[in-house]
This record gives structure tokens, C-alpha cells and sequence, in this order.
């Protein structure tokens, strides 16, 4: 039977609502017409797609028929469609749909006999079999200790668990890993080959056919297609190799692999390229436009920026202050639909490396006409905030504009000029800001950050690393990024003015997409106060009917006071949920924002470029009836896709940063280094080094025998206990740039105590 899917999404949606009374099916059918009037031609025609849709997806479990013959939700019968992810040691869970939120908070587990053959990735359909009960401990046995076992996979209080019945839609087509052979056991046999995945979440190899090889060579770095996928009685994969990279051990081949394994587009269709030049091309004009160019506006960036997609301006007023936070109009040369659109919307966002950018839009206008370069006229979309004296958001006003930046502006620059004065080597450069601009400017920063600390917006202590690369791109160095006045100051303003831009779009009810940070989960929270209450902190504010991001705030602020703001921190981030885009209204918890959306950066990011398009759509008269309709159906879907291209942006980068750490890493093996305890786990423990690193003492290295306290994150065997949080020396075993990991041992103590070199 063929299924409608307009009709098969609207009975899913309609019948997993928390609101839904189970009904019969002529009652669902006059439902569910009401909302395809603009899809079907006629009565008839729907109602036979409704009937056929329904029967197949109660065949298929995705809907149930209660002993009254009313039709439920799949749900209610223990079915469940969600995302599968694996796991390294075979098991792996899976994330319920959205539309499941209400009736399972939390990921099944899935056992390692239980996946199907299912692969990360891929939308499966599962049935609940059971719910573990309470597990708080699991143990763990040290290669060299005498007694024993090795722990099953620690899980929260409470798991459901699961089986995969049906894969519904694969998630992996290509697979990128090391080949190798594989010699025969007999004289008469054959040689095999197979794909060892990058990923070690992607368990099955894939066995390639000698015809298939595309001319690889044991040892390299390629890219296979999968023909056959694997079954559970068969778990290993077939397929035929479609790129070589390289051998395995190049920096280049591990770096483009990367990038292929998480989808990023690195090359523009020649349409594209040559519709960005040609609207490079087009000279500007005052025509319809607010001309600032007389105004101090000017970028802060880093030194190593290209695309320069925001300036800032500020005037005192009798209520407080103007300011003015300028945006590179990029809707004015990226129109919905056209080639250039169309390959952004696959892309998403840029993608940030260590040493190069992966563009959203190409150069020609990244780079170029829509990069407010200094003393150049460029078209912006301006937000002008009128805020009052205590920094709140008096008023917001949308125009197109066209601006020149009098500065470029560099972060270090002006830090350097703010910590010396005039004495600063710098300070010729910005005198036309000094002293009432810039100054004023920290001022109401200052400001709005202490207002955002009342609020309750979070601050959460983190690391991020700043490599130091040789003439040939090489890291010699690893140190972490600072951050000065001047970043927290433009910080500041793009969150003032994201804030100020989506409620002018909720107030005038037109579409946006928002970012929307949903409050944290009631289990994950429960988890998070009883680490915090055992590292001594006082926990009453997390004990509220309503939690506010205020009351995490405190117990942060507490834990700053005791030195303990990195490990609390780490804990917290784990505890939230993940920001994502919505086409709905939602909180945004983290930065304690009712309304939120990104605004200030379309050069690389697809969101905000959609709400530039809805603002200049607003400010041009277009948004009547059916242009709101149209723009909320699309702000739906492209909330949807710039969630999952912002997973994979994330991915590859965090994966290449991993790549240049293993690297730098390489030649240090034998070295002892100073870290954190960063992650403790059934298996060992994650120790982050001072320069960033992260590499893992498995709990095989580790003497005696250790049970591992899931609530309090702790290792223990008799008096010795590893926690979060806790400084250790460590022995660097191995950097191995395949796999991207790093492995560590404590470092004897005889070492702990000053017996050899720090590296």
C-alpha cells in the first residue's frame, strides 16, 4: 500500500499529542481534513489516502487500534520510532522522536544483541522490552590487579531498554576508515579486504571485493560505499571503495577524511561561483536606504578574520544609549531560491578549522562585498537599540542601511590599549575612539553583563584551545585562548541585539527562527544537585517547583568561590540540554532570553539569514497572508536542517582540533604532563592536560581493583580515589593520529613527586 506522507506526519503528530482523545477512524479522518485543505482537490481523493496511510501504518506500528477500535498512538503499544546511536562495545540507544518528548524524557538503551543491525544514524523503529532498574555502582579490574570484572556499561537510575524491530531510513551511505588485508588462514584461500571505520561508534567493517579496491593500497585513508548493509546475523558490511585519500598516516588525507565523513561541502558548484561574482558585481546605491556612513561604526574582530559581518555604533541619549549593531545585509545578494541560496541551505553554517574556513557563501561575497571591510561602503541590515540606563531594551528599530566601517577593529589591539592607555602601541590607530567612545562603550558593557548575571544567565568556566602552527601548518604549540574585554564587549552587544531582533519579530506575530535552549531534564537535573551537594555546595536553589537558570547560577558562583567552577561546570554542561533552532517561540535557558534568535552573523550562518529575510520582508510591506504562511512552513524546515548541519559543523571541527592535538602529541610520547581529571567512567578516566589535551587512563592500567560511583563520578579502591576535578601527573603512552586518540598512565610516583621532566 502506498503511503501519503503529508497525511502519515499529520497522524503521527496528531495521535502522539499529549492532548489527543483516542477516537475512531471517522472522527481522526474529519481531524486530520481540516488540515490538508490546500493539498488534496477533492474529499475523496484525501480520504483514500487517509484510509490507505492508516491501515499501513497499523500494520507497521506505528499506530494501534485500542479493544474499542479508536485508534492510538504506536507509543501506548510500546512502539517507538527515534534515532539510533551506537556505541563503541556493541550496545547503543536511541533518541525518541520530538514528538515522543512528553512520554519518554530520556534515550533507550539498546543491547548489543538487540540493534538489528542498525548503524549510527539511522531512523529505526523499536519496541520496549523492559526498564533497568536502579544501577549507581559497577566495577572495574586493573590489568595488573588479581581479582575482578570488568563492568557492564554504566546507566542512569533508571534505563528503558529497548529492541530495533524495523530500520526505516539509513543515515550512512559512505564510510571513511584505514584498509587492510586481511591474509588467508589456508594456503588455498583468498586474501580479504576490508574498511576499518574512522568512527569507532560505526562497529561493522566493510569487506571489499578485490574489483572494488578503486586502485588503494593497504594502509590508506579512503572512503567506501556501502552495497550491502550489515544484518544481525552478519554484522559485517559490504561495499566498493569510492575516494583515496592518501596513506593513513597523512595529516592532509586525515583532514580531508574528516570532512567527507561529516558531509561538509568543501567545493562551490560552478553556478554558484559565478552567480556570487556576478552579484559582487552590482554596484550599490542609496536608493531605499538609511545612509550612515557619516556615523562612528566600526568592526571588532580577531586578527585573522576574512568575513567581517558585524560593526557596532553608540550614542548617548537623555534615556540611555543608542547603540547600533550593524550586520552585513547579505539577503540583499543571497535571494531565497536562487543557486547561491540553494547551496547554502545544504551547508548550513561555515565550518572553523584550527588553520582554514569551510565558507557558507563563497569569497566573492564572504570575503568580499559582504565583508564590512574598513573604508569601504557596504549594504547592512542595522538593528538600532534604544536602551535606558539600567541596559534594558527600550526599543528596537530594523532598517536597511548602508555604512562605511572607519576601523578595523582587532580584539588584542584595543585589550592591549585598555590595559596601557595612551602608552599603548596601538592607541594612534583608535585615538578617533578615545576617550568618550570605546569607553563608553566598555561602560555599557559592563552594564548589560551585570544585568545578564541578575537575570540568571549561565557562565559556564571552559577551555578552548589556541594552536601555534609552523610555516607548513605543523602545531608546535598548544595554549589556551584568552578572552579580554573586547570579546566579552562584542558578546554582549550581537546577545543584545539577537534578543532585541526576535522580540520585535513576536511582537509584530511575524515568522523567525528562534534559538531555544529548553530548560534542563528533571532526571539529569536530580543527577547534577547530588554531585553538587557532595562536593559541599549548598544545593536549596535547585530544590524550586520552577527552575531558573539563576538558581544553577548560584550554585556556580558558590562553586567559583571554592575553586571548584571547572569541575562544576563540566558536570552542568552535561546536565542541559542542547540549543537548537525552532520555527516556535521558546526560552532560551541558558542565556535566561524569553525570546532569542541568531541575527548577527549571515555570512555564516543560514538562520540568520532567513530572519534578515524575514525583517527586510517586513520593512518592504511583503509579509500579507500567504507570504506569512509560506515563510513559517519554510522557517520550519530550515530550523530543522541548520540544527543537524550545525552537529556536523561541530563534529568535524571538534574532530580536526582532536587531529592537530594527537599531531602535536606525536613526539612527546615517554613525557609526563599535569592535568584534570576531566570524565570518570566505568572504564577509566579522561585526564585534560594544561594545554588542552585530553587523553584517557583506562582502568586496566590502574593496580587493585575499583568500583565506579556513577552519582558522584568517582573511581575508588580502598583509600585511593580518582574524581572529577582532581590533579593527577600522567605518562603520555601514545598519539596515534588514525583513530585521533590519546592514551595516558599515571605517572609513577616517584614522577609525582619531581622524579622526572614535565613536558
Amino acid at each position: 500500500m502506498k503511503v501519503n506522507e503529508t497525511v502519515r506526519e499529520l497522524l503521527l503528530d496528531v495521535t502522539a499529542d499529549k492532548s489527543y482523545n483516542a477516537c475512531m477512524p471517522e472522527e481522526l479522518c474529519a481531524q486530520i481534513r481540516t488540515m490538508t485543505d490546500d493539498v488534496f482537490s477533492s474529499d475523496e481523493e484525501f480520504e483514500a489516502a487517509f484510509y490507505t496511510t492508516l491501515e499501513q501504518m497499523c500494520n507497521d506500528k506505528e499506530l494501534g487500534r485500542s479493544g474499542r477500535g479508536n485508534i492510538i498512538c504506536g507509543a501506548q503499544l510500546g512502539y517507538i520510532t527515534g534515532t539510533f546511536r551506537a556505541n563503541a562495545k556493541g550496545f547503543g540507544f536511541v533518541t525518541p522522536d520530538a514528538r515522543y518528548a512528553h512520554l519518554y524524557s530520556e534515550d533507550l538503551f539498546i543491547g548489543a544483541d538487540r540493534t538489528g543491525g542498525a548503524m549510527m544514524g539511522d531512523t529505526v523503529m523499536v519496541r520496549i522490552t523492559d526498564s533497568v532498574p536502579a544501577k549507581g555502582k559497577g566495577t572495574g579490574r586493573s590489568g595488573r590487579g588479581k581479582r575482578g570484572t570488568l563492568s557492564a556499561p554504566a546507566r542512569p537510575e533508571r534505563r528503558t531498554e529497548a529492541a530495533v524491530i524495523r530500520i526505516m531510513t539509513r543515515a550512512l551511505t559512505h564510510i571513511t576508515g584505514t584498509l587492510y588485508k586481511e591474509l588467508p588462514r589456508y594456503k588455498k584461500g583468498a586474501a580479504r579486504w576490508f574498511v576499518e571505520p574512522d568512527n569507532d561508534r560505526i562497529t561493522a567493517e566493510v569487506q571489499i571485493r578485490p574489483n572494488d579496491l578503486g586502485g588503494a593500497a593497504p594502509g590508506d585513508k579512503v572512503e567506501a560505499e556501502i552495497l550491502k548493509y550489515p544484518k544481525p546475523d552478519y554484522p559485517t558490511a559490504q561495499g566498493k571503495i569510492t575516494h583515496v585519500f592518501g596513506t593513513a598516516e597523512s595529516k592532509q588525507a586525515n583532514y580531508e577524511a574528516i570532512l567527507r565523513e561529516n558531509g561538509v561541502r568543501t567545493v562551490f558548484p560552478a553556478e554558484v561561483l559565478a552567480a556570487a561574482d556576478k552579484q559582487a558585481a552590482r554596484p550599490l546605491s542609496t536608493a531605499g536606504r538609511l545612509d550612515l556612513r557619516d556615523k562612528m561604526i566600526f568592526t571588532i574582530d580577531s586578527a585573522d578574520a576574512k568575513d567581517l559581518d558585524d560593526a557596532i555604533s553608540l550614542e548617548k541619549t537623555d534615556d540611555g544609549w543608542l547603540l547600533g549593531v550593524h550586520i552585513a545585509d547579505v539577503a540583499e545578494y543571497v535571494r531565497q531560491n536562487n543557486p547561491i541560496d540553494a547551496e547554502a541551505y545544504l551547508r548550513g553554517t561555515s565550518v572553523y578549522f584550527v588553520d582554514q574556513v569551510v565558507p557558507m557563501l563563497p569569497k566573492a561575497l564572504s570575503n568580499g562585498i559582504c565583508s564590512l571591510n574598513g573604508g569601504e561602503d557596504r549594504y547592512a541590515l542595522s538593528a538600532l537599540i534604544s536602551l535606558d540606563r539600567a541596559g534594558n531594551i527600550i526599543g528596537c528599530e530594523c532598517r536597511e542601511t548602508l555604512i562605511c566601517s572607519k576601523i578595523r577593529g582587532v580584539y588584542a589591539e584595543l585589550n592591549d590599549i585598555l590595559e596601557y592607555g595612551k602608552a599603548s602601541v596601538h592607541y594612534e590607530k583608535y585615538a578617533m575612539l578615545f576617550p568618550e567612545v570605546y569607553p563608553e562603550m566598555v561602560r555599557l558593557y559592563e552594564i548589560l553583563y551585570k544585568k545578564n548575571r541578575a537575570k540568571g544567565a549561565l557562565e559556564l568556566e571552559t577551555a578552548e584551545s589556541r594552536f601555534v602552527l609552523d610555516e607548513s601548518g605543523f602545531p608546535v604549540d598548544i595554549v589556551r585562548r584568552e578572552r579580554g574585554v573586547s570579546e566579552c564587549l562584542i558578546e554582549q552587544f550581537m546577545l543584545c541585539a539577537n534578543e532585541a531582533v526576535a522580540s520585535w519579530l513576536y511582537a509584530m506575530q511575524m515568522p523567525c527562527i528562534y534559538r531555544i535552549h529548553e530548560e534542563p531534564p528533571e532526571d539529569k537535573m536530580q543527577t547534577f544537585a547530588a554531585f553538587a551537594y557532595n562536593l559541599g555546595l549548598d544545593i536549596r536553589p535547585l530544590k524550586r517547583r520552577q527552575l531558573r537558570p539563576g538558581d544553577l547560577q548560584a550554585v556556580m558562583n558558590e562553586a567559583e568561590e571554592k575553586g571548584l567552577a571547572g569541575v562544576l561546570s563540566t558536570v552542568m554542561l552535561r546536565s542541559l540540554s542542547k540549543a537548537r533552532y525552532s520555527r516556535a517561540q521558546g526560552i532560551h535557558f541558558g542565556l535566561a532570553a524569553e525570546f532569542y534568535c541568531h541575527f548577527t552573523s549571515p555570512i555564516r550562518r543560514y538562520p540568520d539569514l532567513c530572519v534578515h529575510r524575514f525583517v527586510k520582508a517586513i520593512l518592504h510591506g511583503d509579509m500579507d497572508t500567504g507570504a506569512v504562511h509560506k515563510a513559517e512552513v519554510f522557517a520550519e524546515k530550515a530550523a530543522l536542517q541548520s540544527t543537524e548541519c550545525e552537529i556536523r559543523a561541530m563534529t568535524a571541527e571538534r574532530d580536526i582540533e582532536d587531529l592537530y592535538k594527537v599531531l602535536y602529541l606525536e613526539d612527546k610520547v615517554g613525557l609526563v604532563f599535569d592535568g584534570i581529571i576531566s570524565s570518570v567512567t566505568s572504564f577509566g578516566f579522561f585526564v585534560e592536560l594544561d594545554n588542552t589535551c585530553e587523553g584517557l587512563v583506562p582502568i586496566g592500567s590502574l593496580d587493585g581493583f575499583y568500583t565506579y560511583d556513577e552519582k558522584n563520578l568517582t573511581l575508588s579502591c580502598g583509600y585511593r580515589q580518582y574524581k572529577l576535578g582532581q590533579r593527577v601527573r600522567v605518562e603520555l603512552l601514545s598519539a596515534d593520529r588514525i583513530s585521533r586518540k590519546i592514551d595516558l598512565a599515571l605517572a609513577d610516583e616517584d614522577e609525582m613527586h619531581g622524579g622526572r621532566g614535565r613536558g
